[in-house]
């Protein structure tokens, strides 16, 4: 089974929308097998990550905004904007697509995990990832 789900973005953070693919889940009724996610974009990334302490997430957030700065004299890339090479330097430095196994109909995320986009560019609107629920 596939299912796109669609979110809105405001800007640079996390978005947990792990609950939207409990949801597609639940309509596919598999009870073993794997979910795949896969972002349809180059400047945001998907990451299981610390679903309790929203600390951990902004964090992240400021080391890699530290690691990859904007406005660098070495990007080539600037025409739409000083956020959207740092973007996909992001993009490319996380992941695109992830996979997590299902038992017994659940997702198998460990007790903080939780599925986030990780939006890179300052201002956006929506972003569109594809599930596919795979029977074992």
């Amino acid at each position: 089974m596939n299912a796109v789900i669609n979110l809105s973005v405001g800007s640079q953070g996390l978005y947990d929308f792990t609950h939207k693919v409990q949801d597609v889940l639940a309509d596919s009724r598999v009870n073993e097998g794997l979910v795949t996610l896969f972002i349809r974009h180059t400047s945001a990334s998907l990451l299981l990550q610390e679903n309790a302490d929203p600390a951990a997430q902004r964090d992240l957030e400021a080391w890699l905004n530290r690691l990859v700065p904007e406005n660098d004299p070495l990007y080539t890339h600037t025409q739409e904007g000083p956020d959207d090479m740092p973007a996909h330097i992001k993009s490319a430095l996380t992941a695109t697509s992830l996979s997590i196994p299902i038992m017994d109909g659940k997702m198998s995320l460990g007790t903080w995990q939780g599925i986030f986009l990780w939006e890179h560019r300052h201002h956006r609107g929506e972003r569109e990832i594809i599930v596919s629920v795979i029977a074992a």
